[in-house]
């Protein structure tokens, strides 16, 4: 059912790029097969999926059909979970097959299987308007990001049974933060954002994006982590027998997970509803966004993430009016990350500034967006400007791992600390919480990163550790006196 599940998703989208049936046609033809065999018929096999998918891409193929049946076996599948009436034994909460789903409260369980299912009880709760689901999920979102996420964004501490751990277990050696349990918490946070328009989805989804999902990947593109930890002492062999990146893995479900990830990237930047356009993260690109029965052309120039800096052209094909809606990163709002799981050290910031045709705008922010709404008009510009300071950050105490400890971020990137940059007794590095940084760009290192330096110290952006072979690496560091 697995497989199936990511047939039916693959299919969808070649359909949705090229228009051709050939490959849809096939999966509507399984997912027919799965309709006539599973349910609560006399004659149909009573039970579940034991690693959740099948459930999105069934919804999917509804979506792309109207075809109830499609979505009425995802609801099957969802609400048989938990019921010993229906299927027994149990899975148990490894599968997320220990309660009901709309009783579950607490994210356990094999993390990928975990947002997989949330994923689609988000679509669920949408699609059927079960208030019941809704609130479920955003029971389960609250404990994840208040006690159960990294600093990376990474979620699944244990790599026994790649699971979820205990509240505010988040060790950093023996993290494993699958890159597949990454890449679902960004479509289940684009979903609950979707539902809800709650920027605090899209801080989940930016973190994960830049840190802990990236990271997965090699810069070269050709060798990938399974587990993403905070913390290497170079023995470890953390990574299916690897302390650093494999070329591939048996279970290959992390390789060819972010290949059908990055071209769906450019379905993340933007959101809208009826009258509104949410630009939601920020890149050089260019969005063609049909408003009503008014195109508009979006057009972003920027370093981000490096700089804080945005300009977007914004032209809709004649004047219309709209509201747009310019996302502020929670780190430009003094939040790492909602949930209250981690906190800057230092609280006073800059704020940030919006211009419109060059002219600022006197706007406070609005539920984490600057709201502009006016008669936009061919070759109107907004631009942005969020301040990058280099900020520490302190983990809650609970967290055992992370206590009497600080780590560093840059905009959207968590730092770390590579043994290839810090030479000497590299377990001794322990860093001043007043300590001040150099911020300098490399273009020659690492395909191009911005350092962060001062006389005791380097720091490179997390994604791109373990890019010059095996070596020593720390997100957390131990905190020095004050001097």
């Amino acid at each position: 059912l697995y497989n199936a599940g990511h047939l039916y998703e693959a299919a969808y989208t070649h359909h949705l790029a090229t228009g051709k049936r050939n490959f849809l046609d096939i999966a509507l033809k399984n997912a027919d097969l799965m309709v006539e065999t599973f349910g609560e018929g006399p004659e149909q096999i009573h039970d579940v999926p034991g690693h959740q998918i099948i459930e999105t891409g069934l919804i999917k193929l509804y979506q792309q059909t109207g075809k109830e049946d499609y979505l009425k076996l995802a609801r099957y599948f969802l609400d048989n979970r938990g019921n010993p009436d229906n299927h027994s034994p149990l899975f148990g909460p490894y599968s997320q097959d220990h309660l009901p789903v709309t009783e579950q409260d607490e994210v356990v369980g094999h993390a990928v299987r975990a947002v997989y299912m949330y994923a689609a009880m988000t679509d669920i709760a949408v699609l059927m308007e079960d208030d019941a689901y809704a609130a479920a999920v955003d029971k389960l979102w609250n404990n994840m990001v208040s006690k159960k996420i990294y600093l990376t964004g990474g979620i699944g501490a244990r790599h026994e049974g790649e699971a979820f751990g205990d509240n505010y277990e988040l060790p950093n050696l023996t993290a494993y933060n699958e890159t597949c349990a990454a890449i679902g918490s960004v479509y289940w946070n684009q979903r609950l954002h979707r539902q809800t328009g709650n920027v605090e989805y899209l801080d989940v989804m930016e973190r994960t994006l830049y840190n802990g999902l990236i990271s997965g990947l090699s810069l070269d593109g050709t060798q990938f982590f399974y587990p993403n930890a905070l913390e290497s002492d170079g023995v470890y062999k953390f990574n299916q027998g690897a302390c650093t990146r494999k070329d591939w893995f048996d279970c290959s479900c992390c390789p060819t997970n972010v290949i059908r990830f990055i071209p769906a990237m450019p379905g993340l930047m933007y959101a809208k509803d009826d009258a509104t356009i949410y630009t939601n993260l920020y890149a050089s690109s260019t969005a063609e966004i049909m408003l009503g029965d008014q195109k508009f052309t979006l057009r972003q120039r920027t370093g981000y993430p490096w700089e804080g800096k945005v300009m977007l052209d914004i032209s809709p094909a004649a004047e219309t009016t709209a509201t747009l809606k310019f996302r502020l990163p929670s780190w430009v709002r003094n939040v790492p990350m909602p949930g209250g799981l981690y906190t800057y050290l230092e609280q006073e910031v800059q704020a940030p500034a919006i211009r419109l045709n060059g002219e600022v705008l006197a706007l406070e922010p609005e539920a984490g967006y600057f709201t502009v709404s006016r008669a936009w008009q061919p070759g109107d510009q907004v631009e942005l400007d969020f301040p990058m300071p280099v900020r520490k950050v302190v983990a809650d105490d609970r967290v055992a791992d992370d206590r009497g400890k600080i780590a560093l971020e840059r905009g959207p990137l968590v730092y770390a600390m590579e043994a290839a940059d810090n030479p000497g007794d590299f377990d001794a590095i322990k860093l001043d919480p007043t300590a001040t940084f150099t911020v300098a760009a490399r273009p020659d290192l690492l395909g191009g990163i911005h350092l962060l330096t001062n006389e005791k110290m380097t720091a490179i952006p997390y994604y791109a550790w373990s890019n010059r072979g095996v070596g020593k690496m720390k997100v957390w560091l131990e905190r020095a006196a004050s001097k």
